[in-house]
C-alpha cells in the first residue's frame, strides 16, 4: 500500500510522520512511500534526501491525500484534511479523542480508520509504538536544556584558582518518562539533583540514576498506574496539602526547578504555588512542562518565557520536542513504522486492521464508520485481574515441627556421610603418599576453606573484579607455585613460573576493571 506523510501546519512544529531512515523500513514491509513537499524541513530533512532513500514527493497535500493509502502526520488532523480524505483510508497521528469530539464526529462520517498514537495502550508490547513516552523522554532532556540555558552559574560544583563554585541545586518533580529524563541529563551535567513522586516505589530507580528521593512523611501511599494510563493516579486533598508543604521547604534552596506532572486529557495539578515562586532565589530558573494543560506553576504563561518582580525565571514552552525537530522525527518515525509492522502482518505490503489485536483496538478511535472510543480494557489487564489462586493450607505447629526434625536429621546424614568418606579417602591418600604431600596438602585444603568463608560472606552488592572467588583461587595457585619454583627440576620451574604469570594476569586485571568500575561511579 501507499504510505504519505503530510507536512505539519501547525506554527512551530518541526516534526515529521516519517524520515529518509524510517522510510527504508516500510519499503520492506512492502509499502510504497510518499512525503509532501516541505515535510521535513523543520527537522532538517530535504525532499532530495527523501528522494535517495526511495521517498516519492507530492507537491502538496490534496494531491498526496488523493493518491494514498494511509496518511500519517504528527500533530491531531485539520478538519480540511479530514474531509479530503475517503471512505476506507487509514490516518495515524496524535488524536485526543476526548478534546477533539467534533474531529472525532468528522472521521466517523467520511468512514476513516482514525488509529490514535497518543492511545496507544501503556503495555510492554507496545513500548516500540509509545509516541508519548519517546516524545516525553525528549522534553525531559531539553527541559534541562533550556534551564541551563536560562541559569547564570555552572550545573557542576568546581574548586579554581579564582573561587568555589557550588554545585546547582536541581528539583525534579514528577517522575515519568519525562522526569527521569531530566535526571539523567541534570545529573550527567553534575548538578545536585533531588527527585519527588507521588508513587514511593519510584524511589530506588531515582536513587540509582544519582539523584536524591524526596521522601513525604504521609500514611497515604499512590494508587497504582493502570487505572491512569500508567500514571500516577489524582492524591487525596490531604496528601496535595502535606506536598505543597514539603515544597514550601524545598523552594528557598532550589535553583532549577522541572514540573513534570500531567495526564493526558486533564488539567495540570498546580504544584508549585506563587508563594513558592517568591520564596526562591533571583536567578532561579522554574521549567514547566505541563503547560500546554495550564501548567503545574500558578505563574506559568503557554508557550512564554516570564521573568517575576524576584528575578525568577518561568519557562512555559509547549514545544520542547519540537525544538529537537531531527531527533524527535526520528524517534516518532519510528514509532509509526513499528506500527505499520504490526498492522501489517505478513509484510506484503498489505493493511491488515485486526480488531482482535489489544494494541490495535486501543489506538483505533474510529473504524467503519464508527467511532470506536473508548476501548474495553486490554486482555492483558483482565487476566491480572483474574482471582488468584488460593494459598496453600498452613500446616500446624506439630507439623511445622515434624518438618524441621525430619530436615535436620536428614541434613546431619548427609554432612556424617560427607565426613566419612572424606575421612576414608585421606586415610587412604595418606598411606600411598610421602609425608611432604600430605603436609602441602593438608594446607592448600584449609587454604580452599578458609578463602571460600572469606569471599562468600561478602556481601554481593560489594563484589567487583577484585573481589572474587577466581581471585581467591589465583592467590593460593600463586602462593603454591611461590613455593615450588626453589624446586630442583626445570620443569617444575617452568610450570611454576607459568602458574605465577597466569595467575598475576587474573589479579591485576580485577585491579584495573575495579577502577574503571570506580571512575564510572564518580563525578568529575
Amino acid at each position: 500500500m501507499k504510505i504519505g506523510a503530510l507536512r505539519e501546519n501547525y506554527e512551530g512544529e518541526a516534526r515529521v510522520a516519517v524520515t529518509p531512515s524510517s522510510a527504508a523500513h516500510l519499503r520492506k514491509l512492502g509499502h510504497e512511500v510518499f512525503v509532501e513537499s516541505g515535510a521535513g524541513a523543520g527537522a532538517g530533512f530535504s525532499d532530495a534526501a527523501y528522494q535517495a532513500a526511495g521517498v516519492a514527493v507530492a507537491p502538496n497535500a490534496q494531491a498526496l491525500i488523493a493518491d494514498v493509502d494511509v496518511v500519517v502526520k504528527v500533530r491531531p488532523p485539520e478538519a480540511a484534511e479530514l474531509k479530503a480524505m475517503r471512505r476506507g483510508q487509514v490516518l495515524i497521528s496524535y488524536f485526543y479523542p476526548t478534546q477533539n469530539a467534533e474531529l472525532l464526529e468528522l472521521a466517523r462520517e467520511q468512514g476513516v480508520t482514525a488509529i490514535a498514537m497518543d492511545m496507544v495502550p501503556r503495555i510492554s508490547r507496545a513500548q516500540k509504538m509509545d509516541a508519548l513516552s519517546s516524545m516525553a523522554n525528549i522534553a525531559g532532556y531539553r527541559a534541562v536544556i533550556e534551564a541551563a540555558n536560562n541559569f547564570g552559574r555552572f550545573f557542576t560544583g568546581q574548586v579554581t584558582a579564582a573561587g568555589k563554585v557550588p554545585p546547582a541545586k536541581v528539583l525534579i518533580v514528577g517522575a515519568g518518562v519525562a522526569g527521569l529524563a531530566a535526571i539523567g541529563a541534570a545529573t550527567s551535567l553534575g548538578a545536585q539533583v533531588y527527585a519527588f513522586d507521588v508513587r514511593p516505589e519510584v524511589a530506588e530507580q531515582i536513587e540509582s540514576m544519582g539523584a536524591e528521593f524526596v521522601y513525604l512523611d504521609f500514611a497515604e501511599q499512590a494508587q497504582d498506574g493502570a487505572a491512569t494510563g500508567g500514571y500516577a493516579a489524582p492524591s487525596s486533598p490531604e496528601f496535595r496539602e502535606a506536598q505543597l508543604k514539603k515544597f514550601r521547604e524545598l523552594a528557598p534552596e532550589m535553583d532549577i526547578v522541572i514540573t513534570t506532572a500531567l495526564i493526558p486529557g486533564r488539567p495540570a495539578p498546580k504544584l508549585w504555588t506563587e508563594d513558592m515562586v517568591q520564596a526562591m532565589k533571583t536567578g532561579s530558573v522554574i521549567v514547566d512542562l505541563a503547560a500546554e494543560r495550564g501548567g503545574n506553576c500558578d505563574l506559568t504563561v503557554p508557550d512564554a518565557r516570564i521573568v517575576t518582580e524576584n528575578g525568577v525565571v518561568i519557562i512555559g514552552y509547549t514545544d520542547f520536542p519540537s525544538r529537537m525537530g531531527a531527533q524527535a522525527s526520528e524517534l516518532y518515525g519510528n514509532n509509526i513504522r513499528h506500527m505499520l509492522s504490526d498492522l501489517t502482518p505478513g509484510k506484503d505490503g498489505v493493511i491488515v486492521q485486526n480488531m482482535e489485536d489489544d494494541v490495535i483496538r486501543g489506538s483505533t478511535v474510529a473504524y467503519d464508520g464508527d467511532v470506536t472510543w473508548p476501548p474495553p480494557p486490554p486482555k492483558v489487564a483482565a487476566i491480572a485481574a483474574a482471582k488468584p489462586k488460593e494459598k496453600p493450607k498452613e500446616p500446624t505447629p506439630e507439623e511445622r515441627r515434624a518438618a524441621e526434625t525430619a530436615a535436620f536429621r536428614a541434613q546431619t546424614r548427609n554432612q556424617v556421610g560427607l565426613l566419612v568418606v572424606g575421612g576414608v579417602l585421606m586415610l587412604a591418600l595418606g598411606l600411598v603418599a610421602p609425608a611432604s604431600f600430605m603436609q602441602h596438602f593438608i594446607v592448600f585444603v584449609l587454604s580452599v576453606f578458609i578463602g571460600f568463608q572469606v569471599i562468600w560472606n561478602v556481601s554481593h552488592s560489594l563484589h567487583t573484579p577484585l573481589m572474587a572467588v577466581t581471585n581467591a583461587i589465583s592467590s593460593i595457585i600463586i602462593l603454591g607455585a611461590l613455593m615450588q619454583i626453589g624446586s630442583g627440576s626445570g620443569l617444575v620451574i617452568v610450570l611454576a613460573a607459568l602458574s605465577v604469570f597466569m595467575a598475576g594476569i587474573n589479579i591485576f586485571g580485577g585491579f584495573l576493571v575495579t577502577r574503571r568500575m570506580l571512575a564510572m561511579f564518580q563525578k568529575s
